[in-house]
């Protein structure tokens, strides 16, 4: 099944979850508000959170002249793709890694860090120019949002019916507990499939990355790269909300099938292994 169809379907299970969820636990009333409230702080987050996350790096923008090498990788792939040149930027941080934001190929931004520079070859940085890109082309932003928001609604029913649990009658104790177990359960579930979500558009930007420059191997190579340099140097003070936009996980977390579940990031092993498999 391919990495779009597996994001539809997965949004898919995040509606219906949403809709069934909100019908036994708060009705139409509790879908409407929980969705509102939701889109009403995902959709500031969709909006402001390019410049949130390039401030929170302290990412500095970069001229053709400041970065030529940068500069013309870019311009180059952004003609390939068939999508406006974003903004360039370059973050202190010595981790390799690299993160693309914006709400659509017309506002879009994408950071490097100086230790990615550093690192990286010519080709393997490319690679990661293109996979940033690939985010961008593929409206990822837009997509995260989205489940965001369903994700979102569906904690904040979960909330309520917690709340409105406690203070049923004795009479409705066994309807009470049933709220408690879905409330607890829900966001978990609802939070699985989010970060399934996130790591579909993973692969998929890999993928589209690999097939710009005509091979996976460069991505490969800078992907292994990558999370042996986030193992030796997390970047401690980033907000978890912004981890999933850097190509690799900026906090360097340890894998495990129990761990990946609520992963934004496919293993390494796995997206290398696919990558390979790209003539």
């Amino acid at each position: 099944m391919g990495s779009y169809i597996k994001t539809i379907v997965l949004l898919g299970f995040l509606s219906v979850l949403l809709i069934t969820v909100g019908g036994m636990l708060g009705g139409k009333i509790g879908i409407y508000m929980a969705f509102f409230f939701a889109l009403l702080v995902n959709g500031g987050a969709y909006f402001f959170s390019d410049k949130l996350a390039l401030a929170a790096s302290g990412a500095k923008p970069v001229t053709k002249s400041q970065a030529p090498e940068l500069y013309g990788m870019a311009e180059d792939l952004a003609k390939k793709m068939h999508i406006q040149m974003p903004k360039l930027y370059v973050t202190p941080a010595t981790q390799a890694n690299a993160f693309a934001t914006g709400r659509d190929p017309k506002h879009a931004s994408v950071a490097v860090t100086k230790g990615i520079l550093d690192t990286l070859s010519p080709q393997e940085l490319k690679a990661v120019l293109a996979h940033e890109l690939s985010h961008v082309k593929n409206r990822d932003i837009l997509i995260a949002s989205v489940a965001a928001v369903l994700a979102s609604s569906l904690s904040f029913l979960a909330n309520m019916s917690f709340y409105g649990a406690g203070s049923r009658n004795e009479g409705n104790r066994g309807s009470g507990m049933l709220g408690i177990i879905v409330a607890l359960l829900v966001p978990i579930g609802a939070a699985i499939i989010q970060m399934a979500i996130s790591r579909e558009r993973e692969y998929d930007a890999d993928k589209t990355g690999a097939k710009t420059i005509g091979k996976g191997e460069p991505l490969a190579a800078a992907l292994l790269k990558i999370h042996e340099s986030a193992r030796r140097h997390p970047l401690r003070d980033v907000n978890p909300a912004f981890s999933s936009l850097y190509i690799g996980n900026p906090l360097g977390g340890f894998g495990g099938t129990f761990v990946n579940l609520f992963s934004t990031h496919p293993p390494v092993a796995k997206r290398i292994e696919r990558l390979k498999a790209i003539k």
